[in-house]
């Protein structure tokens, strides 16, 4: 019989460890006896690891199936009920509502135990707030709001730096073409295009004391000869910090124009992947690298694209023609270009497509993707899950998780890493699922809480 989450058994686990249920007085180093005479025990060590809270969030649908327009809710459970098949989470009716106008961009602490969002778009768009998680729909504000809407936008892109839950970083770019040095590309029939100009802006924000503390924008330029073929940086996102904590790295997008009409060109040659490198944590001095290796976007979507594992930065590109890679950015803050991970070859599928994807501490990761075989489902192509070694450079798809067509996993975002255990969720669109406990060590695959939908809304992810 399925059981409803009343929170009671993950309050308990919490309290024993923060050390709670023993009592003693000032004066008397001896322990209490309880009321029927017994001497309370010291917290089970093994409870206390296990005492880590894991949020799930849902995406409400807006008006289609899928598009996670109608707002995001989150609920929270132990570790221990999150591996519990008898448990039953129902964010979409018993969740906490996140502050967004659509789907609200999640981080969370290293240790569960925080909650940081900025929401996007809308009135309160770009507002940053950070919550305590409590346990069930308890999610309980800390310290005050901040708006970093002056800076980037209503819309932000922006993610948490792993440096101990301190900084988080959010980016724009805006373009402008320049048609004979000075001019706008609205009347450029008889003009000549010249490049686009690619405006980049970025604010660091500290995520304890809730204030800004940097902000720079840059001019991004590409080659003299890519900018005159009409090519130009459109998008970046996903900021990720070196080993040596002096350089940030910002995935980028191209698009490309024609430049006799200054037209948008689809049919242009695919880049290598190019990624902007700043000083940090003054922002300044941007240089454009270039990877050999793979082509296409390195900028990602709504999950964390890139992380430092052994010193090294490894970084998801999408949309390359001959599918997505792993590429590798080692301490001289180039490509490593010796360093060849082809997800088409690793998983023997074509045009695989890296959605989300996050490492353990082990170098071995959980993949989301999606490739040319994915079905078409009600909100777009099927997903799958792939187990990732960055050392090996091997892949293999986890087939102990139900895969069905409307599996979309698009604007997935958040994988809950615990230890050598990846918590990730899956349903299909409008369908009940469950939460799936993946050990990267031993590749041992755990069917986790019964996550209860919504119709047409989707889970984006575990944190």
């Amino acid at each position: 019989m399925k059981r409803n989450f009343l929170n009671f058994k993950s309050f308990a686990i919490l309290l024993l460890a923060l050390g709670l249920m023993t009592s003693c007085s000032s004066d008397d180093s001896s322990p209490s006896p309880e009321p029927d005479g017994e001497t309370p025990t010291d917290p089970d060590p093994e409870e206390e690891e296990e005492a880590r809270w894991i949020t799930i969030a849902g995406a409400q649908m807006g008006e289609n199936p899928g598009d996670g327009n109608g707002g995001t809710l989150i609920y929270s459970v132990s570790s221990t009920d999150a591996k519990d098949p008898s448990v039953s989470i129902d964010p979409f009716n018993n969740g906490f509502t996140v502050p967004s106008n659509r789907t609200a961009r999640l981080q969370a602490s290293e240790d569960g135990n925080t909650i940081f969002n900025i929401s996007y778009a809308g009135d309160t768009g770009g507002n940053y707030t950070k919550y305590k998680v409590e346990g069930g729909q308890t999610f309980t504000q800390e310290g005050t709001n901040v708006s970093i809407e002056p800076y980037v936008g209503s819309a932000p892109r922006w993610i948490k730096l792993f440096d101990g839950d301190q900084t988080g970083a959010a980016v724009y770019v805006s373009t402008e073409h320049v048609i004979d040095d000075n001019g706008t590309a609205e009347d450029a029939t008889d003009d000549t295009y010249v490049r686009t100009e690619a405006t980049m802006g970025i604010v660091t924000l500290d995520l304890v004391n809730s204030q800004i503390i940097e902000f720079q924008e840059h001019s991004v330029p590409l080659t003299e000869e890519e900018e005159s073929n009409g090519y130009y940086i459109s998008r970046i996102d996903m900021p990720t910090l070196n080993a040596a904590g002096d350089k940030l790295y910002i995935g980028a997008r191209l698009s490309k124009v024609d430049p006799a009409t200054v037209e948008s060109d689809r049919e242009g040659a695919i880049l290598g992947s190019k990624t902007i490198v700043l000083d940090y944590p003054s922002l300044t001095n941007p240089t454009v690298i270039t990877s050999t290796v793979g082509h296409g976007n390195t900028n990602g979507y709504r999950s964390i694209n890139a992380f430092e594992y052994n010193g090294d930065v490894y970084q998801a590109n999408q949309g390359d023609p001959e599918g997505s890679h792993i590429l590798k950015i080692g301490a001289d803050n180039q490509y490593d270009d010796s360093y060849v991970f082809n997800l088409d070859d690793a998983l023997g599928v074509e045009e695989a497509y890296i959605l989300a994807w996050r490492p353990a501490a082990n170098g071995k990761a959980v993949l989301a993707y999606r490739h040319a075989g994915s079905a078409e489902g009600a909100a777009g192509a099927q997903g799958f899950f792939a187990l990732v070694d960055l050392n090996a450079q091997t892949a293999t798809l986890i087939d102990e998780i139900p895969y069905d067509p409307d599996f979309y996993l698009f604007q997935y975002q958040g994988f809950a890493v615990d230890g050598n255990e990846i918590y990730l969720t899956q349903a299909p669109v409008g369908q009940d699922g469950n939460i799936y406990v993946v050990d990267t060590e031993t590749g041992l695959v755990t069917k986790g809480a019964e996550l209860v939908n919504a119709t047409g809304s989707h889970f984006i992810g575990a944190w």
